[in-house]
């Protein structure tokens, strides 16, 4: 089977996102106070062929865990959906 994953990786709250900020200081120029706290982090996606939903979650966590993030300094979450017919859903 195939698998659409997304994978999202921020900075961990602990850690001060310079990227972040500066977006929402660009933000608070704009005249927008009412917005803070601004993450910046990257969105990766990716198929990913697997006997079932429960491979590709090991899979995908392996690959997270081993090379998309930091894990000093990031935390991930992954979304995994299948691909039915060839079709992106």
């Amino acid at each position: 089977m195939n698998y659409k994953t997304t994978v999202e990786v921020i900075l961990r709250s602990t850690i001060l996102d310079v990227q972040g900020k500066a977006v929402e200081n660009a933000i608070h120029s704009l005249g927008e106070k009412e917005i803070s706290n601004v993450r910046v982090g990257k969105k990766i996606t990716f198929n990913v062929a697997a006997e079932n939903n429960s491979n590709a979650e090991i899979i995908v966590k392996s690959i997270c865990d081993k090379l998309l993030a930091n894990p000093i300094m990031e935390d991930f979450t992954f979304k995994i959906e299948q691909i039915t017919n060839g079709l992106e859903n």
